[in-house]
């Protein structure tokens, strides 16, 4: 495929800015020509029409056309005649100043200046319809030449208006991708380990430093992304470490001394490393489906029942409280919004000293579940880094800790989020007071 266009953007939009240009100024020229020479013509019908009344007067009066030429003084330029232009001369006839009166016929009478390139023509017939009459007039040439000036000028100055343009416009385009070149090499140079470089924003404020801005910003969410991932993974791996060396000691023990061990409470122990490993590589699955933003389903909750159904299957607590004051229906996944009330109450009891208060009200248009236990609390500094993942309060990751591998609320919150919601660490007198609010059907 020919390709008629420059590749170049710079040679782009000079073509088109050149071109653009000389349309307009083109237009423009030939309206201000159309302009000064109207009136000219104008004026020039307007005389002549103004003779050939003069002439029917003095024909209709009956002035024998031979005898015009003394009445009428003012000047010549007109042909009288049975029809217009029917002398054996013709309008494109020039006559030689020594003329001024030339009679053909009794009924022909041409009077000079007759039949020039610059005469405008004005005609008529007298009321019996006998003569007609053709009156000419020359255009000012004055005027002429005038307009013959600008036009020479305009024209000559349109096609050198439309290249001072198209250059203006070249070098203008050229400075600006200039700024567009440096972000195209610096973004060429970031590499997966080097993504805290930032591209040079140019101070013009225009769509070349929002889109500075714009990039820098995408460079900052990759790098916190990348650091995000990394930090998974390390934790993914520490997480799955202990459990993996727990069973790998225990088995390489029972092959070391086979008649000194318990043999099915090595195999209970070593259910239960894998066990931990497998609930630690669900959740793994869950986040990065919520990090995909994977759709789980859109189907009515009744919020009620699922507390109610998720409180009764609960091996029994006597500090559980459960106050519903309302009974919202939202919309999303049951089974992913009753994990995020296992996980909340899961975190309340572990950190409860005798009491896990469940509310359920509607507010605002929106759900509001909160979990709240009356343990040590959350420090203010602490609420919005409890839901990062991995991240345990206590520093104790021992194995027989119940504390599990710190994804708990990290998944809540990502649940919460893919249904539109929020959840929170809200102000509380007492203990820890974990809010989900999602929007209501």
């Amino acid at each position: 495929m020919i390709r008629l266009l420059p590749r170049s953007t710079r040679w782009r939009v000079a073509l088109f800015a050149a071109l653009a240009t000389a349309l307009l100024l083109g237009l423009g020229a030939y309206w201000f020509v159309s302009t000064l020479q109207g009136p000219l013509e104008d004026n020039a019908r307007a005389r002549a029409s103004d003779k050939v009344d003069t002439l029917l007067a003095l024909l209709d009066s009956g002035v024998a056309p031979a005898d015009v030429p003394r009445q009428y003084a003012k000047g010549g330029g007109y042909l009288i005649s049975r029809e217009a232009a029917d002398c054996s001369l013709g309008r494109a006839k020039r006559f030689a100043d020594d003329e001024p009166v030339r009679v053909y016929a009794p009924d022909c009478v041409i009077v000079q200046p007759f039949g020039l390139d610059d005469q405008l023509y004005s005609t008529a017939r007298t009321k019996d319809r006998r003569y007609a009459v053709l009156a000419a007039e020359q255009v000012d040439p004055l005027g002429l030449e005038t307009v013959a000036t600008a036009e020479r000028i305009l024209w000559g100055g349109v096609p050198a208006a439309a290249l001072l343009v198209g250059g203006v416009a070249w070098f203008a385009v050229r400075r600006s991708l200039r700024a567009v070149g440096a972000i195209r090499a610096e973004v060429d140079g970031v590499r997966a380990g080097d993504l805290g470089r930032r591209v040079p924003v140019p101070d013009s404020g225009d769509e070349i430093t929002e889109l500075a801005v714009t990039m820098n910003e995408m460079l900052g969410r990759l790098d916190r992304s990348v650091r995000r991932q990394s930090q998974f993974t390390a934790d993914a791996s520490h997480e799955l470490r202990t459990p993996l060396a727990s069973l790998r000691t225990q088995l390489e023990v029972q092959l070391a001394h086979p008649d000194r061990l318990d043999w099915r409470r090595s195999c209970e122990n070593a259910v239960l490393d894998v066990t931990r490993m497998e609930t630690l590589a669900a959740d793994l699955l869950l986040l990065s489906k919520l990090d995909a933003d994977q759709p789980a389903g859109s189907e009515p909750v009744a919020l009620a029942d699922l507390v109610t159904a998720h409180v009764a299957a609960r091996v029994p607590y006597d500090g559980l409280e459960l106050n519903l004051e309302a009974s919202p229906v939202v919309r999303g996944h049951a089974g992913r919004l009753e994990r995020v009330l296992r996980n909340l109450v899961d975190n309340a009891e572990r950190h409860a000293k005798s009491r896990v208060t469940i509310t359920l009200t509607a507010s605002g248009g929106e759900s509001v579940l909160t979990v709240q236990d009356d343990g040590p609390g959350i420090p203010a500094e602490e609420r919005e880094r409890v839901f990062d993942r991995f991240v345990r309060l206590d520093a104790d990751r021992a194995r027989e800790d119940d504390g599990g591998a710190g994804l708990g609320l990290a998944i809540a919150s990502g649940v919460a989020r893919s249904h539109g919601g929020t959840l929170r660490v809200a102000d509380s007198t007492s203990g820890a007071l974990l809010e989900l609010r999602l929007p209501l059907a």
